[in-house]
């Protein structure tokens, strides 16, 4: 049994105009996302800005509480639990931010933010929050001494690294990693995936890794699901992605990743138009209007995902 399935997961933000706020639409952000994310594994979800990425992060965790759908994490079905209860799961799935500083409460010094968590999860006393935060800061890559320092006293790459290290206060068995090195200087993106991939051979950690840069998903994902315009259109496991892509979509964006040899040329696949609006979708295939291979069943039916090969699923017709 895998350790979370979303099914069919929706979020639909209502837009409200006039005096009275009445609502006249609603912005698909997410709409009807299914995956599954197995015990140990990194599936990193891909697709470009305002795709729905983020969203779906979030409203997994109900930071943002979904409009409908099912997320069941280890055996539970979190839309349906109390404060209290989904409380308790929290413990064991976390969640790394995009942006290292405004995730960080400032009027907290780093021994406060990392151990905050085990305050809230956990019976330990003082004495043994200090011994996990201190072992926590060392295995991230900080000093235990830096403890009493604020979040403004440390680089963008060591606040990234205290968000890890809070991540993994409470022992979580999962991680949402919400685009955690896209605000980051290159050379520090390395290190940081590199500590991620040890943190989750050590303590058999599962990703959901966000991102919109495919050459850093290849590097650390066992299985890529790609989005647009609030779908999954396709999903496959890392090689089988990258080396044989189905969907239009997903060619395009494999055909901007440059490659690092001056002597190859690659085909750049430039997609015409601009991405639809969520609040006004177009009918049938979201990706129609900018598909060079668009047949008339595209704009009127919604493909449906299917297998195409062994775990790899694409939803075009």
């Amino acid at each position: 049994m895998a350790l979370l399935e979303v099914r069919d997961l929706k979020k639909y933000f209502p837009v409200k105009k006039g005096i009275l706020s009445r609502t006249v639409g609603e912005v698909k952000a997410v709409d009807g996302v299914s995956f599954t994310l197995e015990r140990g594994e990194t599936l990193g979800l891909v697709g470009e800005s305002g795709c729905g990425k983020t969203t779906v992060g979030r409203s997994i965790l109900r930071l943002i509480e979904p409009t409908a759908g099912e997320v069941v994490f280890d055996g539970q079905d979190l839309l349906r639990l109390n404060k209290e209860e989904l409380r308790r799961v929290r413990a064991s799935f976390q969640i790394i931010f995009q942006d290292p500083f405004s995730s960080l409460d400032p009027r907290m010094n780093v021994g406060q933010i990392i151990g905050e968590p085990i305050l809230n999860h956990t019976q330990s006393s003082k004495r043994e929050i200090h011994d996990r935060v201190a072992y926590l800061m060392k295995r991230v890559g900080l000093h235990p001494e830096q403890m009493s320092r604020y979040p403004h006293e440390f680089s963008g790459g060591q606040r990234q690294r205290i968000g890890i290290a809070r991540a993994l206060a409470v022992n979580p068995l999962a991680i949402v990693c919400d685009e955690p090195i896209s605000a980051l200087d290159v050379s520090i993106q390395a290190q940081v995936m590199n500590l991620l991939a040890q943190l989750q051979e050590e303590m058999n950690l599962s990703y959901l890794f966000i991102a919109h840069d495919l050459s850093v998903v290849e590097y650390i994902s066992d299985r890529v699901a790609v989005m647009y315009l609030g779908r999954i259109v396709e999903l496959a496991r890392g090689r089988e992605l990258y080396e044989n892509p189905r969907h239009p979509y997903t060619r395009a964006l494999l055909s901007a990743v440059p490659i690092p040899d001056p002597e190859v040329r690659k085909q750049r696949i430039i997609l015409e138009g601009d991405v639809p609006s969520p609040l006004n979708p177009p009918s049938g295939c979201g990706f129609h209007t900018r598909c060079a291979f668009r047949k008339s069943i595209c704009t009127e039916e919604r493909p449906l995902s299917r297998e195409v090969g062994n775990g790899h699923w694409v939803e075009c017709h």
